[in-house]
């Protein structure tokens, strides 16, 4: 099992937790949402549990609940700047299904 940053997401998110210097890492989990089914959450991992996982990927850690794992195992996370006004994380989840419209919420 494993989830893996690409040289642009960990580059991101080092900045991002330079800002924060209590976190430890990405948090990075699903919750029930949208007309398909799950949508991702990420969030500052402030500390970690015995129900966490960590991933190592390019100096980051990645921090993900096991009841979200299954859902989540063998992803790549992308951050992607098509224009200075739009930029983002781009999940590229193996275990997708299928995909609301939007793109907001997915099934597995």
């Amino acid at each position: 099992m494993a989830i893996q940053l690409t040289e642009n997401a960990a580059e991101h998110v080092k900045k991002m937790l330079g800002s924060r210097p209590q976190s430890l890492g990405l948090r990075l989990g699903t919750k029930k949402s949208g007309c398909t089914g799950f949508a991702y959450q990420v969030d500052y991992a402030d500390e970690i549990s015995d129900q966490d996982r960590v991933f190592e990927s390019n100096g980051v850690k990645v921090v993900v609940d096991n009841e979200s794992l299954p859902l989540l195992d063998g992803m790549t996370i992308d951050f992607v700047t098509t224009n200075i006004l739009n930029q983002g994380f781009d999940f590229i989840n193996p275990n997708i299904k299928e995909m609301c419209g939007c793109g907001e919420s997915f099934n597995v």
